[in-house]
């Protein structure tokens, strides 16, 4: 049995990210989801997969738990659920220390540069964002 490897991404807070209502605008956390599962790709995937392969966002379902301000210590922990041919499926978790703000559940597409359609990820690519288990 495997086990995803978790990867933390550090968020920063910008003032641009506030909105009317002195917390971060809901739209910034898909940019905050995107960033931080491309990371986890560019992080765990071997160089010359990074170099070949992108990704696309299909679908993103967030839950809002409680509001982010600005100067708050923000970390997305992402997790690579499953991969299904060229589809992807990502649970992403943003907090502040250990106060969840927002779950997200996301499937992505690994598309080739190239030619700009889907591509099924090899294997020995996927097995680099699990751990065996015991």
């Amino acid at each position: 049995m495997s086990t995803a490897i978790p990867y933390s991404y550090p968020i920063g807070v910008e003032p641009g990210d506030i909105d009317f209502m002195g917390h971060v605008n809901n739209a910034h956390y898909l940019t905050w989801v995107q960033d931080a599962v491309v990371a986890h790709w560019r992080n765990l995937a071997p160089p010359e997969a990074v170099a070949r392969l992108l990704w696309v966002a299909l679908k993103h379902e967030i839950t809002y738990r409680r509001p982010t301000f600005l100067g708050d210590d923000v970390i997305a922990t992402v997790l690579l659920e499953k991969v299904e041919g060229a589809r992807a499926f990502y649970e992403t978790v943003i907090r502040r220390g250990e106060e969840v703000l927002a779950e997200v559940k996301s499937s992505w597409c690994c598309v080739d540069i190239a030619t700009m359609r889907p591509a099924r990820l090899a294997k020995d690519i996927v097995a680099r964002f699990f751990a065996e288990g015991e």
